[in-house]
């Protein structure tokens, strides 16, 4: 494939959520609405867990850098939709496009791997509780908070070079609010059999053998705690209940985009709005409210800066 020359697409443009201008302006209505009462909660989350001096388990610590994940990975993606919905022509650069697609995976695949990281966190306090301390002390931590920025950026960095190596010559419309694999692939004016299969590979299986293996580990878990005793039992439970709520939420729509052959469906770009826009920031929150211990934080940090 001639690679250089033969990308004449300069700007892409999006189709966005719908076409309907009433729908588009209640949309973002709802959206705005939606960020302007959770996006602040999130960061209050942050600087709760960062301020606290209570709150320097290992679990918090992982939660902090989940919130920072989850509320990086809603504005790639909601900023520039909110923008368009308020513009006629929907536009983004060939650069751009990239650009996004690359953070959009980048802090996906990222996240992925960190609730990875979360689940070994769970396992050895629960299972292994005498080596926790030892296995779990501040240099592992960094470490394992290492792994999944690095394994973020090598998935995403796959995505973009197979896609950089696409000749795109026309058209250039997406059929979505932003740029993902799917929609791209789909604009090269060659055949993308191969590149597909590598596709689903990187981003398909690799998200479904990660949501198998925590629904595994929490299943060890689970079948683990039945013999604790009734206070360990319920508040271990109740953590990891939380955590398999939000691999349901985060995976689900996931293996649904990914690994399954790229071809559209009308319920794609509802899927995909959930999964970049809504859920990102719902992920900390959830955390928070089935948390007693970040909520009492919470509190004494707002009573603190009122009395300040």
């Amino acid at each position: 494939m001639e690679i250089a020359n033969s990308t004449v697409v300069k700007e892409f443009i999006l189709l966005g959520l719908t076409q309907s201008r009433n729908t588009q302006l209640l949309v973002f209505v709802l959206i705005l609405i939606f960020y302007l009462i959770i996006l602040p909660g999130n960061f209050l989350i942050i600087l709760t867990i960062r301020l606290d001096p209570g709150l320097s388990a290992p679990l918090y610590f992982f939660l902090g850098n989940l919130a920072f994940l989850d509320v990086s990975y809603a504005f790639i993606v909601a900023p520039r939709m909110l923008a368009d919905f308020l513009s006629e022509k929907k536009v983004i650069s060939y650069k751009g496009c990239i650009t996004q697609l690359f953070f959009l995976h980048f802090v996906g695949g990222g996240e992925g791997l960190l609730l990875v990281v979360m689940a070994f966190d769970r396992y050895i306090a629960i299972c292994r509780p005498l080596h926790y301390s030892t296995v779990m002390n501040p240099r592992a931590c960094h470490t394992f908070l290492l792994a999944p920025w690095l394994g973020g950026f090598v998935h995403s960095i796959i995505q973009v070079a197979l896609i950089l190596h696409l000749p795109f010559c026309g058209p250039n419309q997406l059929d979505n609010f932003f740029c993902d694999v799917p929609q791209v692939i789909k604009l090269a004016c060659t055949d993308t059999f191969v590149v597909e299969l590598l596709m689903v590979f990187n981003s398909g299986l690799l998200t479904l053998l990660c949501f198998l293996g925590l629904l595994s580990s929490y299943a060890v878990i689970f079948c683990h705690v039945r013999g604790s005793s009734s206070e360990g039992k319920n508040k271990a439970l109740s953590t990891c209940t939380t955590h398999v709520i939000i691999i349901l939420i985060m995976f689900g729509p996931a293996i649904f985009i990914y690994t399954r052959p790229f071809r559209a469906l009308p319920v794609d770009k509802v899927v995909s709005f959930f999964h970049t826009v809504i859920f990102p920031l719902l992920n900390p929150v959830i955390y928070t409210l089935r948390n007693q211990e970040v909520k009492c934080a919470m509190r004494r940090l707002l009573r603190w800066h009122v009395v300040c």
